[in-house]
């Protein structure tokens, strides 16, 4: 398990806005944390696989797939922020996240 500080989270929530803008067009500042990213921005689950797979490539992460997927059934990231938190609980917990249940 690692440790979250604020440099770190400021640089996943950076990561995660960049990636949005880009994959659905927009630019950064048409980003609200309140946006669905589904209904909001047309995008799709995929497009979280691939930011998580980013993630896991910066971050050194071991993370599985399933795991991510086995939280999310419980706690859906529809909106940006909550696309956010849950980056930051890949970052913490890894594949520890299906605890967090």
């Amino acid at each position: 398990m690692k440790l979250l500080n604020e440099e770190t989270k400021k640089e996943i929530k950076d990561m995660v806005y960049s990636f949005l803008a880009d994959e659905c067009e927009v630019s950064i500042s048409e980003l609200k944390e309140d946006l669905s990213v589904i209904d909001d921005l047309d995008g799709d689950s995929l497009m979280f696989v691939e930011m998580i797979e980013q993630l896991k490539k910066k971050y050194s992460l071991n993370i599985q797939m399933q795991n991510i997927g086995k939280y999310l059934l419980k706690n859906p990231a529809n909106t940006i922020k909550e696309v956010v938190e849950t980056a930051y609980l890949v970052y913490e917990k890894e594949n520890d996240i299906v605890e967090a249940l």
